[in-house]
């Protein structure tokens, strides 16, 4: 199995939702990428659970990011995946531009978070960010 880390970027318009222990936040309209790891068992199998939970939605979320993955108010656009076996997502979203969204997706590191808000479609951070940490994307374009 192939592990990693992995990029979701998700188009929205302003809205604001409940995310479990974090409350309410409001979302500003435009994009934003999660970064997340895939280093367990399933490796970037995980990021196929994401597509499913964004096209058929899930009874109970699990993590911050199936909250958003799960509102009408957000699409997921593309993945990109990361492939390594080095702990690198909290550099990752260290090097990616955006307004961060306090504490989402980052209760088990010591990242500010591991959500950004961004006005335009990230491909060229995430490109950048990837050849930083001497990685390569890998990008699929997702149709819900």
């Amino acid at each position: 199995m192939h592990k990693g880390i992995y990029c979701l970027v998700l188009r929205n318009s302003p809205c604001t939702i409940s995310v479990g222990a974090l409350g309410p936040i409001t979302f500003r309209g435009g994009f934003h990428v999660y970064v997340g790891s895939a280093l367990g068992p399933g490796g970037l199998a995980r990021v196929a659970r994401h597509i499913r939970c964004a096209r058929e939605g899930l009874e109970k979320p699990r993590w911050h990011i199936d909250y958003l993955l799960v509102s009408g108010a957000f699409t997921l656009e593309s993945v990109y995946c990361l492939e390594t076996e080095e702990r690198l997502e909290c550099r990752l979203a260290s090097i990616i531009p955006g307004r961060r969204i306090p504490g989402f997706g980052s209760s088990d590191c010591r990242c500010p978070s591991h959500l950004f808000s961004l006005g335009a479609h990230p491909r060229a951070h995430l490109d950048r960010a990837g050849a930083l940490l001497g990685l390569s994307a890998h990008s699929k374009t997702i149709k819900t």
